[in-house]
Formats: structure tokens, C-alpha cells, sequence
């Protein structure tokens, strides 16, 4: 029985709504991608995202630390050194955001940066 009520369709409607809507965030999906390549300090996930201000990032980064997705460590040194990396859980992300890739490559139209929102 309780099968059936984790795969009722209100279950599953939620479960995704909510999967988007943490994935859908500004900037998470791209501070996943960086941590795809291995740890990464705060000021190296900075560069590799581009545009992302300190404030916001630190805030993504305890999002995911919170969800259980990316790992904080703090080495303390001297000097202190902190460093995130993907959990088990946001290494498990890595193929379907790979197969969403694809079918976005696939199936959604380019656009051009002046045909997308402001800042692109």
C-alpha cells in the first residue's frame, strides 16, 4: 500500500515540482556543473560561474549544502581554506541533467543572446 500512495499522480506532481523548482533556481544548476569537475573553493566556483555575486552564491551554495546535494569543508589551516563538492546524492543528479542536456539539444530551438532575458 504504501507503494501506491508514493506514486499516486499528486506524489509525483509534487516530487518534480519541487525537483524543478530547487533546479530551476538561478545559478544552481550551473554551480552543479562546476562541481562535476572535482571540490571546488568558493572563489573557484565564482570565476567558473561568471556574474554571480558573493552574496548569491554563498546562498546557493547553502541551499544545496542543506539539501544534502553539495558538501562544505573547512580546512582550518592556516589559512582557512573551504572547499564544496558534490555529495552522493548531487553526483546522482549528474546523468539525468545529462540527459536533459541532450534533449534540450535536441528538441528545444538556439536562441540568440538578444532574444533571451536581460543580462544574457
Amino acid at each position: 500500500m504504501s507503494e501506491e500512495v508514493l506514486h499516486t499522480p499528486q506524489a509525483c506532481d509534487d516530487a518534480l515540482s519541487r525537483a524543478f523548482g530547487f533546479l530551476g533556481k538561478r545559478w544552481n544548476g550551473l554551480i552543479i556543473g562546476v562541481l562535476t569537475r572535482g571540490p571546488a573553493t568558493f572563489s573557484g566556483v565564482r570565476r567558473a560561474v561568471g556574474g554571480i555575486s558573493d552574496s548569491v552564491l554563498s546562498d546557493r551554495l547553502t541551499e544545496l549544502a542543506a539539501a544534502g546535494l553539495v558538501h562544505r569543508a573547512v580546512d582550518p589551516g592556516p589559512p582557512v581554506a573551504v572547499t564544496y563538492e558534490l555529495t552522493e546524492a548531487g553526483a546522482a543528479l549528474l546523468p539525468v541533467l545529462d540527459q536533459l542536456t541532450d534533449w534540450a539539444r535536441e528538441n528545444l530551438p538556439v536562441q540568440r543572446c538578444a532574444e533571451q532575458a536581460p543580462g544574457c
